[in-house]
């Protein structure tokens, strides 16, 4: 017994003064930043509310069972969003993408949204890339600000900040202006 306590110890003392030839991580290499770029896009969002075709369903109500929330659009209300993102306000402006995400009524006593949007581009310089959105947007002001907080594509590591307008509204079609200032790699 005592010959194998001796033993394991002689090993013991070896093994530890032997240099691990492996790691767990790569060579450390020079930081060397890739020039930081800002983009400055503007587009409008069309957004059909009702009728034929909408771009907004509301797609799960929370079950309230006070009657404290008269709205018609309560606390807890999910939609799913499919809106076109165009160059101008007109209908027949050009198409240029879409935004797809979700917006969720998260004011008890307000009508703001917490809304996550990816901003498709399916033309121009930056078709197959998108922007990120993840923010409160409180839709009853005339002029917001949401932050950017992604992307991929031209966009990829994106952050920045997006400036809504309401441009226009008739209870069944919303058009909101963006400017979206976006800093990427």
């Amino acid at each position: 017994m005592r010959g194998t306590l001796t033993l394991t110890w002689i090993l013991m003392v070896c093994l530890s003064q032997v240099a691990v030839q492996s790691q767990y991580y790569s060579e450390s290499l020079p930081y060397d930043p890739r020039p930081v770029k800002v983009t400055n896009l503007h587009f409008f969002l069309h957004e059909t509310l009702r009728g034929k075709n909408p771009t907004v369903v509301m797609v799960a109500q929370a079950n309230n069972t006070s009657n404290d929330n008269y709205s018609s659009v309560p606390f807890g209300t999910l939609y799913a969003i499919d809106d076109l993102l165009k160059i101008g306000p007109g209908d027949n402006s050009e198409v240029i993408g879409n935004a797809l995400g979700l917006g969720i009524l998260a004011g008890k006593n307000s009508t703001t949204v917490v809304m996550y949007l990816d901003f498709g581009f399916t033309t121009g310089k930056f078709k197959g890339s998108s922007i990120s959105i993840f923010s409160r947007n409180p839709l009853i002001e005339t002029e917001r600000e949401l932050s950017v907080v992604g992307g991929r594509g031209e966009f990829r590591m994106a952050e920045g900040h997006a400036r809504l307008k309401n441009y226009f509204f008739d209870g069944t079609t919303v058009i909101i202006e963006y400017n979206v200032t976006v800093i990427h790699y």
